[in-house]
């Protein structure tokens, strides 16, 4: 990432919050979570991305495709994800100005967790996250077990606003994977940036580190690129 402190005006109607997101990816390198950090401007084009998969794909945002929805009458309703909307604000457990997921602080990444449902692996892209906050994965397991056990008073609610079955079961487990630092996806899954943290700052890493340089690629032909495979599982 460049050392100069400049931030440009695109970076603040793209990312929204820059200096903060910088600060967290320094944090991140310092983990060991990710190798380095990228430019602003390759975070845009990270976000640019997620923005198009809300638009084009946005079938696997907040769907399921391996689980019924729950029985309740609440769960069928918000099984509408126009519906599900406004509880999610209400609750706070998304923040739809933060598609990197690195402007949230470690308690409203809790809340998201636990509140909006990921399908499949896509846990793994918030839990490699929270890996690098002291304690963030312990607290995180204890949340869980309590809304899978029903111990949490509004475990019922969260069950249904994540609206398919075994979700925070499927949670609860990778929360464990993760303690154990065993692989949280599957091989074929760790290169994919829409389901890896990891994986989402190679494909930003891959790409041009300034506007210039990827109207150049555009012009060439050679963009967006290619992420290089991962060489350890996620």
């Amino acid at each position: 990432m460049s050392n100069s402190q400049h931030i440009s005006w695109h970076s603040r109607l793209v990312l929204f919050w820059p200096r903060r997101i910088r600060r967290h990816l320094t944090q991140l390198v310092q983990a060991g979570i990710i190798p380095r950090a990228p430019s602003l401007w390759q975070l845009e084009l990270g976000v640019l991305r997620m923005w198009h998969r809300l638009v084009f794909r946005s079938d696997t945002i907040g769907c399921c495709s391996d689980h019924a929805v729950q029985p309740t009458r609440r769960a069928k309703l918000l099984r509408f994800r126009v519906l599900r909307f406004p509880f999610l604000l209400l609750e706070r457990s998304i923040v739809p100005l933060d598609h990197s997921g690195l402007v949230q602080p470690t308690q409203r990444m809790m809340r998201h967790l636990l509140g909006a449902h990921h399908d499949g692996n896509q846990f793994a892209y918030d839990l490699e996250i929270l890996r690098a906050q002291p304690g963030a994965l312990q607290e995180l397991r204890q949340r869980v077990e309590a809304v899978v056990s029903g111990a949490d008073p509004r475990a019922a609610w969260l069950r249904d606003l994540c609206v398919f079955e075994r979700y925070h079961e499927n949670l609860l487990e990778a929360v464990d994977r993760a303690l154990s630092g065993k692989a949280l996806v599957e091989p074929d899954e760790r290169d994919n940036p829409d389901i890896t943290f990891q994986a989402h700052i190679r494909w930003c890493l891959a790409q041009p580190e300034t506007p210039g340089a990827t109207w150049q690629a555009w012009r060439d032909g050679s963009f967006p690129r290619t992420a290089e495979p991962s060489q350890a599982l996620c």
